[in-house]
Order: structure tokens, then C-alpha cells, then sequence
């Protein structure tokens, strides 16, 4: 499996962006799916995951209330929908998938634990 992301780009503080975490072979039902980000000089970190549980979603205190991950399974699209967003969230951000039975609630916050990875789609915040 090999996602791929998109939706990057330059925007204001305040303003919105939403990503997608794309693969052909996605079908989002038996996919775990997590965001992360990695800022220059910094170690990468963990947004926001989706299990294949649904409705079951998490978000780093960081971006809770402010960014939203949903699927579409039609689509075979995950989405990482991004609002009043701020120079701290400024970095590349990666999608990274591990399969996972449906139903299943797990998620996590460690790189280590998704073996599929996209390379990732850059997100500058300044004004």
C-alpha cells in the first residue's frame, strides 16, 4: 500500500486547508489511517488517527476542535480537514495507514506502529 498525499499549501493564519491521503488499493474500512507532521528541526508528530471503527477518531490536544480526519470510503480518500490554522502548524505532513480488522477502535501515536507510508505533502502558515 502506498498512500499518497495532497492539498499542501501556502495560507494565511486563520484560514483553512484540507488534505487527502489518497491509495488505490485504500479501502478505508480495514485501514487504520494517522496524520503527522514534522517541522523543520523538530521530530515528527502525531495529529490525528481514524480506526476502521466508525466514528472512532483522536486528535493531539495541539489541534483538537480545530482539525477534523474523516473517510470516504467511495473515494478511498482519508481527509485531514484543517481550520483557523497557525505558524505552529507549519510542516510536512504525512499519512500512514496499517490494516486493521473492521470494527477495530485501534489507533496509535507512534510512527514505529504504521508500516505504509506516503511522502508526504507540505503546509506553510504565515503571513
Amino acid at each position: 500500500l502506498q498512500p499518497v498525499e495532497s492539498g499542501g499549501a501556502l495560507v494565511q493564519p486563520g484560514e483553512s486547508l484540507t488534505l487527502s491521503c489518497e491509495a488505490s488499493q485504500f479501502n478505508v474500512d480495514v485501514y487504520a489511517v494517522a496524520w503527522f507532521r514534522q517541522a523543520p528541526g523538530k521530530d515528527r508528530e502525531w495529529v490525528s488517527c481514524i480506526s476502521t471503527n466508525p466514528g472512532s477518531t483522536q486528535h493531539a490536544d495541539s489541534v483538537k476542535g480545530r482539525f477534523t480526519i474523516s473517510r470516504s470510503k467511495p473515494k478511498h480518500i482519508v481527509y485531514l480537514l484543517m481550520t483557523s490554522l497557525q505558524p505552529d502548524d507549519t510542516g510536512v505532513y504525512f499519512c500512514a495507514a496499517k490494516w486493521r480488522p473492521y470494527g477495530s477502535d485501534w489507533c496509535s501515536l507512534a510512527p514505529a506502529d504504521f508500516p505504509s507510508w506516503g511522502r508526504g505533502t507540505q503546509v506553510t502558515v504565515s503571513s
